[in-house]
């Protein structure tokens, strides 16, 4: 796969999170020259931490959710001699971050439109914006690939017993948003197909990230391998999307579920 990622430019949206920081470490590790971006605080700090001195790295604070930082972006990417030839739009807001921790969860018919519009507006309307800007920047200059991140949620109802006695729910909002980035990606792939610019979708399945053991077995048993993703696994998917192997690939939405989506 390295000689895949030779050459290859990656800008990534919400770099900072536990899939965003793999997706990172991987692309660098590969030979990819990686651009991040995330809000500011502890976790794009610990990716700069962790990528320090790195001349393969480059870091932008970014609120994807802010239009002026949208349009802007790549502006100050490209002015600092850097071409981003793979993107992917993967920063996004779950319930769990939109509640905060120690906040209570609410029931569906307690949803505020306040956290609903937030929701789509950085999970949705900021990759529209992304891409959007890749349409006026980049999109025909060079090739190009963009890689829009859905969930195992995009395609597929909710279990919701699964999240009976959980201090957390499944989001109503979270699913829509990431179903309306693979009709995204399906507009963009046929809008961009004579240009020299493709566009797919990753759906990843249900990623650990310190989840209680109940939760991964009720989780476990809708899943045909039985047990939740690493999120290198997931990475192994993004790499292949990303590379050059990918090339005659358009328009496709690619689940990374443990087979999730099979039954």
């Amino acid at each position: 796969m390295a000689e895949q990622l030779q050459g290859r430019t990656v800008f990534i949206t919400g770099s900072g999170g536990v899939l965003g920081s793999t997706y990172v470490r991987r692309m660098l590790d590969e030979g990819a020259r990686v651009i991040g971006s995330d809000l500011p605080g502890h976790r794009a700090e610990a990716l700069k931490e962790a990528h320090a001195g790195n001349e393969n790295f480059r870091f932008y604070e970014l609120d994807v959710s802010e239009e002026d930082q949208v349009v802007e972006i790549f502006k100050r990417i490209l002015a600092d001699g850097w071409e981003p030839n793979v993107v992917l739009n993967n920063a996004a807001i779950t319930g769990e971050l939109l509640m905060g921790a120690g906040k209570g969860f609410p029931d569906f018919a307690d949803l505020e439109v306040k956290d609903w519009e937030k929701t789509m507006r950085t999970n949705l309307t900021a990759p529209f914006m992304v891409a959007r800007q890749m349409d006026r920047d980049i999109v025909g200059k060079y090739p190009c690939t963009l890689i829009n991140v859905a969930s195992m949620y995009a395609l597929n109802g909710a279990h919701h017993r699964i999240y009976d006695g959980m201090p957390f729910k499944n989001f109503s909002a979270y699913g829509v948003s990431k179903a309306g980035i693979h009709g995204l990606t399906l507009w963009l792939a046929g809008y961009w197909a004579d240009r020299g610019a493709t566009v797919n979708t990753i759906a990843p399945g249900a990623v650990f990230n310190g989840h209680s053991d109940e939760f991964q077995r009720r989780v476990g048993e809708l899943i045909m391998l039985n047990r939740m993703a690493k999120p290198d696994e997931i990475a192994d998917a993004m790499l292949f999307l990303a590379s050059k192997a990918a090339g005659y690939m358009t328009g496709q939405l690619v689940n990374v579920d443990g087979g999730f989506s099979g039954w």
